[in-house]
This record gives structure tokens, C-alpha cells and sequence, in this order.
């Protein structure tokens, strides 16, 4: 599987392949124009309690993790479609944050590859 992730505020590129933006709230500033995403899965971010519990703190990254990945444990369709996507070609999924280490983009690729085995 082809997955990376990348700040929603980059510019777009034609190596991004499938663009997903897997944020819950549209990142602000952004038309759909600028941002050219295919797919917006609002349902592949985090719970709202969930996001507004780590609030990018990078001392819970590793709880904030073990906690997300329950959540997408909950969502399989979900989670079948993003890998379907990644088995076909290129999956870049888009973030609004701007911590590019520690965020739900980054968390949802490693969960995604870790099932992938």
C-alpha cells in the first residue's frame, strides 16, 4: 500500500494520487478549489472528546493513539475503503494540523498499514 500524509496548506502535486482529507472540520482558509481534495471522510478523524483530548500535545501522542486506533476498530467499512484506495494507487491523507510528526493523518496511516499485514 501507497499511503503518505500531508499538511492540507501544501501545494498540491500530482504524485499525491487519491487526495482524502480526513479531517472532522474543513481546514480554515481553504476553498474546495485550493485544496482539491477527492475524498473528505469526516468519519476516519477522531472523536471530537478524542480530538479536543490530546489537543496536539505531544505527551499523550501514545495514548492518543492506542485510544484512535479503537476508535477505527469500531468503523471497519470505513477503514476497508481507505485500504481498497491505497491497494489501487496513491493515498495521500490530508491534515489541517500543524504538527506534521504528531496527528490523526499520520496515526490513521500507521494504523492502516499495521492491518494491512
Amino acid at each position: 500500500m501507497d499511503i503518505q500524509s500531508k499538511r492540507a496548506y501544501s501545494p498540491v502535486e500530482k504524485k499525491d494520487g487519491i487526495r482524502v482529507l480526513v479531517d472532522r472540520v474543513w481546514p480554515r482558509g481553504m476553498t474546495k478549489e485550493r485544496l482539491k481534495a477527492d475524498l473528505w471522510l469526516k468519519d476516519a478523524a477522531p472523536s471530537t472528546a478524542l480530538r479536543k483530548w490530546f489537543n496536539h500535545d505531544r505527551s499523550r501522542w501514545e495514548n492518543f493513539k492506542i485510544r484512535y486506533f479503537g476508535e477505527l476498530d469500531t468503523k471497519p467499512e470505513l477503514v476497508n475503503q481507505l485500504r481498497e484506495l491505497a491497494i489501487k494507487g496513491k493515498v495521500t491523507l490530508l491534515f489541517s494540523a500543524r504538527d506534521n510528526q504528531c496527528n490523526q493523518a499520520v496515526a490513521l496511516k500507521e494504523y492502516l498499514m499495521s492491518v494491512a499485514k
